[in-house]
């Protein structure tokens, strides 16, 4: 003879359940969720909540998804191979390469001026980390290379930069000239257009990675600080790095 199940102690007076009861799961003969196409609507609505969610976290996955890449990658080689020459044109109109600043410290961002979120986010960071170092502030250029050069002109770049930090340098190029510096620091970005069929033409996203990168006086990588990383955290790791 089977055991008999021991009896389930009862919850102690006051204490709250979380779990509602299992009538209050199941429909009722008027419910519209009787029957199987009620079980069926149900199933619709649950997978839709599903694809939400998803859909809006997805870019936020793919974003993490690069800051490991490059962990492993520094503890494969030692040394996460990022960087290298580039050309392109500053917010004032002046070409510049990786020579134009030897002997600093970089901070590097890509981005775009119509991102709606994530770059905000990343500059703002990347600003309030300056005014954290204080003095040593001034041994790093700060950098918001574009992702969108049919957009981001100059004197678009030099506004949006000048509402996040006085010193921060914006910087773009030809399609060309940009992919090229985007693959060399392994920055992923591509042109989302407009689903709807009477959007304008200049009405799309771009999907990018968003990654911030500490490059050492020679142009070397020394750091990179994945999306959603605080000032706070990024100042302290940055201090230990400038005063070993």
């Amino acid at each position: 003879m089977a055991e008999p199940e021991p009896e389930k102690e009862p919850a102690s007076k006051g204490a709250e359940t979380t779990s509602a009861p299992e009538s209050a799961l199941e429909p009722t003969k008027n419910s519209p969720l009787s029957g199987t196409r009620g079980w069926l609507l149900l199933a619709a609505v649950v997978i839709g909540v599903g694809l939400l969610v998803f859909a809006s976290s997805k870019h936020l996955q793919d974003i993490g998804k690069v800051g490991e890449k490059l962990v492993q990658a520094t503890k494969t080689t030692g040394k996460a191979s990022i960087g290298g020459p580039f050309e392109l044109t500053d917010h004032n109109g002046n070409t510049v390469t990786e020579k134009s600043f030897a002997g600093k410290y970089t901070l590097v961002y890509f981005g775009y001026t119509y991102c709606p979120d994530v770059c905000p986010t990343g500059l703002t960071e990347m600003s309030n980390t300056l005014d954290m170092l204080g003095a040593d502030a001034e041994k790093i250029v700060p950098i918001f290379i574009s992702v969108d050069p049919a957009r981001d002109t100059p004197d678009q770049l030099r506004e949006y930069a000048s509402y996040f930090h006085p010193r921060l340098i914006g910087m773009t190029g030809t399609p060309e000239q940009v992919a090229s510096v985007a693959k060399a620091y392994r920055v992923y970005f591509a042109k989302v257009e407009s689903k709807d069929a009477d959007a304008d033409p200049d009405d799309y996203s771009v999907d990018h990675s968003a990654v911030t990168y500490l490059m050492d006086p020679n142009g070397e990588f020394t750091q990179h600080f994945s999306h959603g990383t605080d000032a706070e955290t990024m100042a302290k790791r940055i201090k230990e790095i400038l005063n070993p």
